[in-house]
Parts: structure tokens; sequence; C-alpha cells
């Protein structure tokens, strides 16, 4: 793909919008299936169609081939530990007790003594020997140096004996240095505590960055309290748009719609946690976890607090929502959206657009309520890439038929529910053609979409779960122009990348993101 200057200078006193025509491709667009080339006035796109008559621009980019397709939205993101995962330890590949401390001591051998060991990613429910090391053990490994271990679901984490005196007396505290929670917040607080702004900067637009590389234009960022600090919100929201992608902040507190708006929020949820995580075993269910003496999980709301947080919204004229996993939890959201629209009327609800994030384990009931209010389901189909299926982590803490129920985002689909797709980033990496793979190929074929349907999800439903309908989303004149330009070595098939394996198996191979354009502006480009 190369880029060829167009001769010639503008009038000396006349303002001309800037203009880029793009030639010998192929365009993702229903307006003109058949378009090779596109031009972009300004932040819009002016015009499609054949090369062959494309308009004389400014600049001409010369496709050489490669595919334009609308640019993806994260609809879930968390900025600040997304960009630590790059640069602390990752431990998603470690297969025990033993390995873990082994990867902690040779990553804090390079650490001044005073700093926390970061790492992300530890699965016990992969190892054969589950039982994790202790605070000591870590705190031995790390040659006396605190340790901050998140597992994969971020909803707990180990520590070592050093950072745990943190959680003492608080909700979710263990000895072993297994926190869950409260806890777990309160000790995360430490640990992001110990970064300097420039570090907490510097992670959440390498984070951004890496976003833009993979043909992201735009994310949800999920703070909240015990999720980040008002400080760490507001400096991933500073760094919206300016050569990076457009970030909308979702502030998740209890109540706390005036707040969010106060703090540049785009919604007030986002991580209002109504639950936990299945990994943590603290999602809210309805009948108990398979493995072990653990209950049901952990139910943080009521169905009435649920209703104030809504009507809150509604007064302020802000987007509300929940995290809710387990089916407990969701049920009693969505009581409370039935609370709420006993004051206010379901239409005046729907129109807020409320989001339920995660939205797990969901039965036909449930759907049809989400439906009812309009609620808006930001789902991450990679979890069920990693953890569903019949012998996988869900098998083990729901037993099988609860797994294979988990994650019906084709169901909800058919059903008429609003889907966003995200990642839920450092929870599962930043990999949005993975995200389509996941949706479109699921572990229960039940729940399967068509591949054109989860790229919907995954860019047009990021901008529509966050209110923004107008003219974004899909390539057509007059709509903004925010794509993304890939080389597709698998092929095309339907207008997008080949993903799936064909006949015989063989998977094609994955799209390369070769430039990502943000309103007109190149956020990415190889």
């Amino acid at each position: 793909m190369t880029e060829l200057p167009r001769g010639g200078k503008p009038m000396q006193n006349h303002v001309k919008t800037p203009s880029v025509r793009y030639t010998n491709g192929r365009i993702y667009s229903a307006a003109d299936p058949r378009a090779t080339a596109m031009l972009v006035r300004g932040s819009s796109i002016a015009w499609l169609g054949d090369t062959a008559d494309a308009p004389a621009a400014d600049r001409t980019v010369d496709l050489a081939g490669a595919l334009i397709t609308p640019a993806f939205v994260d609809a879930h993101l968390h900025a600040t530990d997304t960009g630590l995962a790059f640069d602390s330890l990752d431990l998603s590949g470690v297969r025990s007790a033993g390995e873990l401390l082994d990867a902690v001591a040779a990553f804090a051998a390079d650490r001044p003594a005073g700093a926390v060991v970061h790492g992300h990613g530890w699965d016990e429910s992969t190892w054969a020997e589950q039982t994790p090391p202790a605070a000591a053990e870590l705190e031995r490994a790390a040659g006396g140096r605190r340790v901050y271990l998140t597992q994969a679901s971020v909803h707990s984490a180990l520590v070592s004996s050093s950072l745990l005196p943190a959680a003492a007396g608080v909700e979710g505290y263990d000895e072993s240095g297994w926190v869950r929670e409260q806890a777990h917040h309160a000790v995360r607080a430490v640990a992001l505590g110990s970064l300097t702004a420039g570090q907490r900067t510097a992670a959440q637009a390498t984070a951004l960055s890496r976003a833009a590389e993979l043909g992201i234009a735009a994310v949800h960022e999920c703070g909240g309290p015990g999720t980040s600090s008002e400080a760490d919100f507001a400096s991933v929201l500073a760094l919206s748009g300016r050569g990076l992608p457009k970030v909308y902040g979702y502030w998740g507190e209890l109540g706390g719609a005036d707040k969010a708006r106060e703090l540049g929020a785009h919604g007030a949820g986002g991580d209002l946690y109504a639950d936990g995580a299945f990994g943590s075993r603290t999602a809210s269910v309805r009948h108990a976890y398979a493995d072990g003496d653990h209950g049901c999980g952990e139910a943080f709301l009521t169905a009435d607090q649920v209703a104030e947080h809504l009507l809150d919204c509604v007064r302020v004229g802000f987007q509300g929502g929940f995290h809710a996993i387990g089916d407990a939890a969701i049920g009693t959201v969505l009581e409370g959206f039935a609370l709420a629209a006993k004051q206010v009327g379901v239409d005046r609800l729907r129109e807020g657009h409320h989001r339920i994030e995660h939205v797990e384990l969901i039965d036909k009931a449930m759907i049809a309520r989400m439906v009812e209010f309009g609620a808006i389901a930001s789902v991450q189909p990679i979890f069920d890439a990693l953890w569903g299926g019949p012998d996988r982590m869900y098998a083990q803490r729901l037993g099988v038929e609860r797994a294979m129920a988990t994650n019906p985002i084709g169901a909800m689909h058919a059903t008429g529910v609003t889907l966003a797709f995200g990642s839920d980033s450092p929870v599962t990496p930043l990999d949005p053609w993975a995200t389509v793979v996941a949706a479109a190929a699921p572990r229960n074929p039940v729940y399967r979409m068509s591949v054109r349907s989860a790229f919907a999800a995954s860019t047009r439903g990021g901008w529509r779960a966050a209110g923004i309908t107008d003219r974004v989303g899909v390539l057509a004149p007059g709509h903004s122009a925010t794509f993304a330009v890939w080389e597709t070595p698998g092929g095309v098939q339907d207008g997008l990348p080949a993903l799936l394996p064909d006949i015989e198996g063989v998977t094609p191979a994955r799209p390369v993101c070769r430039r990502t354009v943000l309103h007109g502006e190149t956020i990415f480009e190889e």
C-alpha cells in the first residue's frame, strides 16, 4: 500500500478541507458492495465507487488490494491494567504453583527493592494441583518485594505478606494471600497507587496505542470505586482522541450519576458490580457452585438499589448500567429494571439505552426481559472461547450443563437484544477478530451467529451501546470516516476476511491492520 502526493497547491487565503482518496481496494459497504475506492473529506466519507471514477483529492492512498471495513469498538476495557499487562509479568502460561513462584523470582530480580511486582493471568483451573502459593512464599520468591498477581478474571489476586495487611478486616480477606472482591479492591488500590502519574498515563497510552494497531478506533473505559480511581479515570479520558482511539468513560458507582457526569463520564455504569466472576466463584448464581463448598457466590446489589440507580440516571438524563455475570445477579438487575419501569414507564426507561455488562448465565425469560426494557448486552465472546465448553473452567465451577448454557450470545441476538462486543482487557487480550470468531463459532453450536452479525456487534454495536447511532459504524457517503485498512492473507468471504475453518478444517490466516482512521484522522499507520 503506497501513498502518493498530489501535485498543486491550494489557493492563497482559501481554506480547503483536506481530502484523501483510497483506490484499488475493496470496501465493506452496503451502500456500494462493489466499491473499490473511497473519498474522505475532513471527518466524513464523501464518495464511494469504482477506482476509475474516483474524484481528485489532495492525497491518494493506493490500497493495493487491501480491504477497508468500519473500525472496531471495544465496548469494555481497563486501560491502565491493559497497559501494565504489556510490561508486567504474564502468568497465563504457568501450570503450577511452582512455575508461578519461579516466574515471580525471575521477574522480580530486575525490579527495584521498593517496587510492586505486578502480574496477571494465572488460572488455577488449568493446574493439576489447584492450590496457589501462599503469601509468604510469594514474599520470599520476590526477595521481599510486594507482589500483586491478578487471577485471569481480575476479581481476585494473590498478594505477598507485605501487601496483605492492606486487606485485613475487609470482606474477602484470606490469610493465605488469595484475596477476593472488597479485600482485593483494598490491595489493588495500594498496588496501583504505587504508580506515579506519569507511569499511569504511559500505561494507558500503551493500551490505546495497541488498540489502534488492531483496528480499534474507540473503547469504553470501565472505571469506578474498587476498579480504578478518579485520577486514573480522568487521566485516560484526557487521552481520548489525541492521536489515539476515542474513549467513552463509564463510572460504576451506586447512585453516582451526578458524580459520573462531573468526572466527564459517558455513563454511570460499566463495573457497577451486582456480583463477581466465575473464576473467583463470586458470580451470584441461583444454584451452588459445583466445585467445593463455595455456596452461590456474592450478591452486591438488591433490586431496590438497582431501581434507585436507574431512576437516578433517568433524573440526570444519563445512561446507566451494571456488571452482572451469574443468573441470580442478572435476575436481580432485571427485577430492578422492572421496579424502575413502574415509576417512570417502560418507554422512558428504554430511552436511556441502559447496559448490562457480561451477561453470561442467562435464560430465555431473562433475555425476553432485556428486550422488553431495551437493555444493551455488553458481552465478551472470548470468555466462552477460553473457559466455556464441557471441559474447561466454567464446567469445573458450574457443572457441564450450566457451562454449556453460558454466553448464549447468538440466542440474545436472535431474540433482539442489542449487542456490543468487547474484550474486558486485560481479562482477555485485545484481539477483535478473535472476538468475531468466538461469537460465530461458540463452544455450544446452538448459540452460533453469522460472521457478519458478529462483526456488526464488534463495530456498529459499540457505537450504539454508547448511544451514538447517527452516521457512524458503517461506510457510506455522509457518514464518519472511521475505518480500518486490512491485509487479508486468508482471503475474503462475503465481503469480510475469511475467518472460519474451511470444509477441510484449514483455518485462514488472520487479517493484519495497516491503518486505523478515526473521524478522518489516521491514528495508526504501519
